[in-house]
């Protein structure tokens, strides 16, 4: 690790090249702020532009509210509750692991990462990967950082979604309106 005032490994409050130290506090406006809200949440889930948006679509449709139904929809896909199980680490490995079919909805082989979970579903580990060294970790870990509306079953090996997702962790992440604001444009 280098001490010097041009370490490259440093973390620096302006953006790197020669137009980064200069521009200062620049304030953002309305848009780039509901922007910027709006890319945090599609990155934080993993989506791509036109899946996200129909997602919103979805959600305006709905009845209620449509924060909380957007909301809702996102965390209910497969894979984010693989990851709120804790069989994964990261969204992307959640995302990874269903992709490779290790994944079991209501006994059924699923491998869609965006698959709607509904009330009631029951999310387990194919057989004949329960043996596996990864999966035979992360069943010591899985049950200790699991979600309210998420119910493991140490005995099973499964868990069941109880009921709908409590939102007030994920409101914490970002400010959901403002998304809906940049959307009702």
């Amino acid at each position: 690790m280098c001490n010097s005032a041009k370490c490259p490994l440093r973390r620096r409050k302006y953006p790197p090249g020669m137009h980064g130290p200069k521009q200062g506090n620049v304030r953002l406006t309305e848009y780039g702020s509901q922007l910027r809200m709006k890319q945090r949440l599609k990155r934080t889930y993993g989506l791509a532009e036109k899946q996200f948006r129909k997602f919103f679509e979805n959600a305006a449709r709905s009845k209620g509210d449509t924060a909380e139904n957007l909301l809702k929809m996102l965390e209910l896909r497969l894979d984010n509750v693989v990851f709120r199980i804790g069989m994964a680490e990261t969204r992307p490995q959640a995302r990874q692991i269903v992709n490779h079919g290790h994944i079991l909805v209501n006994g059924v082989n699923v491998d869609i990462p965006s698959y709607s979970v509904k009330v009631e579903d029951v999310i387990s580990v194919k057989e004949s990967k329960k043996g596996k060294p990864y999966f035979v970790t992360t069943f010591e870990k899985v049950g200790k950082q699991t979600v309210d509306w998420i119910m493991w079953d140490r005995t099973k090996l499964e868990a069941r979604v109880v009921n709908t997702p409590d939102l007030e962790q994920a409101k914490q992440q970002c400010d959901i309106r403002q998304v809906v604001e940049y959307y009702s444009r």
